[in-house]
């Protein structure tokens, strides 16, 4: 799972060239000495280890962002995502493991078309993963994050903390952390989490007694359940619900001030304007307006739900939110049945 604001896209293939080395680099070789201390790890394995990461420009790059006045596109985003190759490997993922996706959403209660949603969007199941060495991504934005963007110290001490993780699992388990490879972000396999993730919520659901998110299908889609399940995910709710404003009484300032975290009762969002219709009015939970923007064009509107929610603590995007919702649903609807 990825707490980036920056567009999903499946796993970038691009092949880099690599740059400097961190072996000479006092900030990476105390940081290694720090990380092994606090992690009871081999000091001279993770300086050796951490010593064979190298900066890697494009993934600088892939952080830093857009231009200002860069208008957001969710008609433009969602081509990239709900479109007949994924839909044709949707559904044949939906297929191979119709079971286990059973299975989950039973124990989980996740919608299936939810673990296909997110699956499909990260990867195409599998297909696009990454070809960034995992190592490079996660030094190169630990120690040279873009001083550019408006919360590098954060981000870096984010990346300083995903960096260590990965060390960790890595000596532990006894995979090479040369060999792993990854989004230019450092997250793997088919659900694309980062090392933290993997550590917290990361689930042998095959039951062949190994978490393998990079070759288990069953691993990812019970990962990607029990990810949702942990963040509140509520069985049988609606992620979002149409809606139209009352421009008599609308408030638009008040109804955006909390973002997409579910803050109105469906009374307090009517009395700002919101006009809800149909199973939205059952409602007893909270809401939230959510603001889909279309370029030049007018933005798109709709009432997202706690469950809404949760797939934002995946990636804290609504767009990548709905993009997730809207493919599982064309997946589900290109079902045989």
């Amino acid at each position: 799972a990825k707490h980036s604001k920056k567009p999903a896209t499946a796993a970038s293939s691009q092949t880099t060239v690599p740059g400097p080395s961190y072996s000479q680099r006092l900030d990476a070789l105390q940081a290694a000495d720090d990380i092994a201390q606090r992690q009871h790890l081999d000091r001279d394995w993770v300086r050796q280890t951490l010593g064979q990461a190298n900066y890697v420009a494009a993934i600088a790059k892939a952080v830093t962002p857009p231009a200002v006045g860069v208008a957001k596109n969710w008609q433009l985003y969602r081509s990239r995502f709900v479109e007949p190759l994924r839909i044709r490997a949707g559904v044949a993922f939906w297929l191979a493991h119709r079971d286990t996706l059973q299975r989950a959403e039973r124990e989980t209660g996740v919608p299936a078309d939810i673990m296909v949603g997110i699956l499909g969007v990260e990867t195409i199941y599998g297909q696009q993963t990454g070809n960034f060495r995992v190592l490079d991504a996660l030094a190169t934005l630990a120690f040279d994050f873009p001083a550019s963007h408006p919360r590098a110290v954060e981000r870096s001490a984010y990346f300083r903390t995903e960096l260590e993780q990965f060390l960790s699992w890595t000596f532990s388990s006894g995979r090479d952390p040369l060999a792993l490879k990854g989004s230019y972000a450092g997250a793997m396999g088919l659900p694309q989490f980062m090392p933290s993730s993997w550590a917290s919520y990361a689930v042998d659901f095959d039951g062949d007694g190994v978490v393998d998110l990079l070759g288990s299908p069953a691993d990812a889609i019970g990962s990607v359940a029990n990810y949702l399940k942990t963040f509140n995910w509520q069985p049988g709710l609606a992620t979002h619900f149409p809606l139209e404003f009352d421009a008599s009484k609308l408030d638009m300032a008040a109804l955006m001030a909390p973002d997409i975290l579910p803050t109105f009762s469906v009374e307090n969002f009517q009395a700002k304007g919101v006009v809800l219709g149909g199973e939205a009015l059952k409602h007893t939970g909270k809401l939230a307006l959510i603001e889909l923007q279309n370029g030049d064009a007018a933005s798109s509107y709709v009432a997202g739900t706690d469950n809404f929610y949760a797939i934002t603590r995946y990636n804290w995007s609504s767009y990548y939110a709905m993009a997730v919702i809207e493919l599982g649903q064309a997946v589900a609807q290109a079902m045989p049945h």
